[in-house]
């Protein structure tokens, strides 16, 4: 992943002194459990942790002979510890270590985008909040439809996070399995009680069945999750771009002093931040169909998935970390303009509250149809006027409206807190207060 998009967390996990680490924890709690078996020596598993260590450019180097990674890594291992590394890897085949290794790293880059979403929603409550009662106007195919509050496009935003983060905990139970089976997945060679051992050691639940890999629906699942997430960041993300648009400017990215928004047009205040949100989610969404397409591996395995993983791994996570924080940081920073918000609100002359009207004539004794047909030909005539007619004024002198209702029943429609009398209760049942 390139530097402009990752944070030194993320990126740790991926980096190979960290593989490599995993890797030689896996292969030293393993020849533990075999000592503990008397399946090899105790002197031997206790020689692998006092003398066991790596370089990795000498594994590179080893790698580059004998073309196999985990067998240079062995070989390496085995230069520090001496006669005693002999006992590594009793029965168990390279998968084990893989496997169980990316196991290990995406737990651990599921625990940092969890903090990231838990951060995210602490954000977006805090301005929910703020804007609780914040008065603008709720758009349907771009068009304006009828009010709603600034604090509810929040709301709604927060709950789907909320929904997210479930998922990933789920997601991240499903990948948190540990394979030390051997050749095949029959453990022939070795007890499964080393995997149980192994397991425990590194916080991981035992594969069931591994048959050598353990079942990639498992990543495929994980990724799937990754790229829902995504998604969800770029759904908030396009709100704030179509909110910062000049013609509608409710919103918008906060804008630093001495920042710079074009080479040509000194004026421009574009939304970059956001814009780039959408950018990253395209990825990371292009990550989970090659993991579902390694679902299908030849027999008890292959290795068709291993060059993908190795780059959706680290580019899907690091990327959707990138992304949540950066969106974390516009949402706290975001700049809402309540003024502008009732302008645009009160701009195409109370069309909004057109609904509001409709059943109260249904109410006063008219069909549904003709009332429909009653307060749309007034409120055409206030579009085609761009607002500058009201219609409220239009329904007043209208005689089919007046014969049905007065001038203060008909005001009373045009009351804007009579959109927002069930706030509370929306509110209640998102954030559980």
């Amino acid at each position: 992943m390139i530097p402009r998009y990752s944070r030194p967390e993320m990126t740790a996990i991926w980096e190979p002194e960290s593989k490599f680490q995993i890797w030689f924890e896996i292969e030293a709690h393993a020849t533990d459990a075999l000592a503990e078996l008397g399946v090899v020596p105790k002197e031997a598993a206790q020689a692998i942790w006092a003398k066991g260590k790596f370089d990795v450019a000498r594994i590179d180097e080893i790698e580059r002979e004998v073309k196999h990674d985990v067998i240079a890594f062995l070989t390496n291992v085995a230069e520090n510890v001496g006669e005693e590394a002999r006992f590594m890897h009793q029965g168990m085949t390279s998968s084990d270590v893989l496997d169980t290794c990316l196991a290990v790293q995406l737990a651990r880059a599921s625990d940092i985008l969890l903090a990231d979403i838990d951060a995210l929603l602490a954000a977006i409550k805090k301005r929910a909040y703020e804007h609780k009662f914040t008065p603008t106007i709720g758009r349907s195919h771009g068009i304006h439809g009828e009010p709603v509050t600034f604090g509810l496009k929040l709301a709604q935003a927060y709950a789907e996070f909320e929904r997210n983060r479930e998922r990933l905990v789920a997601a991240r139970k499903e990948i948190a399995t540990c394979a030390i089976s051997g050749a095949v997945g029959t453990f022939a060679n070795i007890d499964p009680k080393v995997e149980e051992h192994v397991a425990e050691k590194l916080g991981l639940t035992v594969e069931p069945v591994s048959t050598q890999v353990i079942p990639r629906d498992r990543h495929a699942q994980f990724f799937a999750t990754l790229g829902v997430i995504a998604s969800s960041v770029e759904r908030l993300a396009v709100e704030v771009r179509h909110l910062q648009r000049t013609e509608v400017l409710e919103a918008e990215e906060y804008f630093s002093p001495g920042q710079k928004g074009s080479s040509a047009m000194p004026h421009k205040r574009n939304p970059i931040l956001t814009e780039n949100l959408t950018g990253l989610a395209r990825m990371v969404r292009s990550y989970a169909l090659p993991a579902m397409e390694n679902v299908a591996l030849w027999h008890e395995r292959d290795i068709s998935h291993s060059s993908v993983e190795r780059m959706i791994g680290p580019d899907a996570t690091i990327t959707l970390d990138f992304s949540l924080v950066r969106l974390t940081g516009v949402i706290e920073k975001l700049l809402i303009y309540p003024e502008r918000m009732q302008k645009n609100l009160d701009r195409m002359g109370g069309l909004v509250h057109s609904q509001r009207v409709l059943l109260a004539l249904t109410q006063a004794g008219i069909s549904r149809e003709d009332s429909y047909r009653i307060v749309q030909r007034n409120a055409m005539k206030v579009w085609e006027s761009d607002g500058e007619i009201a219609l409220l004024d239009l329904l007043k002198a209208d005689p089919d409206v007046s014969a049905k209702l007065s001038d203060a029943e008909l005001e009373e429609r045009f009351n804007l807190d009579y959109h927002f009398k069930h706030v509370d209760t929306i509110f209640a049942r998102v954030f559980g207060e």
